[in-house]
């Protein structure tokens, strides 16, 4: 890997982001605009307190994934992927680079929408706030390298939102929000335990509890090689043509 050129590949998608003034309010506004809704529907503390961490992080998480996803796709139907592809540059530096760009988009909308949840909405967590900021940038990032990892499987962006029901939505139903993952049926239980947002879920759970600090590591562990499990994957569909 060449630090150079994932360097500057991220700097002309950040470039791209900048001249993209919806998409950057997407990204940072909607999250936070969530979060403040749902405090205001279940008006109530005890409640938010429950399911107020897991979704503070599912929301950036979700955002990331159909920005990044559609985004990639574009860079492929327009033959920006495939210029880039002509350069001496391997597949995983294309990847890394996209990564970073969205991962610090990701980063940045993590933080805010958990610092609003825990300032202005009054969010309480047992553990450690900064462990519940963490685990939101981490399962952000997941939502870009998934995202990063499906549009190799869309031709139009029509096709790209269309993974969202697909992939994400049966993976909500079973991460645990809903309904505790030991009450599901047996079968239900163990698809539920390999899904990358059921650890996405338990990482903010043990952010937000006391003494969980060894359960928080060995989640954040599992996420990051989710995430770079995906990035593999997505680094094996890119395809070098020569001139």
């Amino acid at each position: 890997m060449s630090p150079r050129v994932v360097i500057a590949i991220t700097r002309r998608v950040l470039a791209q982001f900048r001249g993209d003034p919806r998409t950057v309010a997407l990204l940072l506004g909607v999250p936070p605009a969530l979060a403040t809704l749902l405090w205001l529907v279940l008006d109530d503390e005890r409640v938010f307190a429950r399911v107020g961490p897991q979704l503070v992080a599912i929301f950036p998480f979700t955002t990331m994934f159909l920005v990044t996803s559609i985004t990639m796709l574009r860079e492929r139907t327009s033959g920006t992927l495939e210029r880039l592809m002509t350069l001496p540059v391997s597949r995983i530096d294309l990847l890394a680079g996209y990564q970073l760009a969205f991962g610090i988009a990701a980063t940045v909308q993590a933080t805010i929408t958990a610092t609003i949840a825990l300032g202005p909405l009054g969010l309480d967590v047992g553990g450690s706030p900064l462990a519940l900021i963490g685990s939101a940038i981490v399962v952000a990032q997941l939502g870009t390298a998934l995202g990063l990892l499906v549009s190799a499987f869309a031709r139009t962006e029509f096709q790209a939102v269309q993974f969202l029901p697909l992939t994400i939505l049966p993976q909500f139903l079973l991460c645990g929000i809903l309904v505790p993952v030991d009450q599901m049926r047996s079968w239900l239980e163990a698809i539920a335990r390999v899904l990358p947002l059921r650890w996405a879920v338990r990482a903010t759970e043990d952010a937000v509890a006391v003494g969980r600090g060894s359960e928080l590591a060995v989640d954040l562990l599992v996420l990051l090689g989710f995430i770079l499990g995906a990035l593999a994957l997505g680094a094996a569909t890119l395809r070098r043509r020569t001139a």
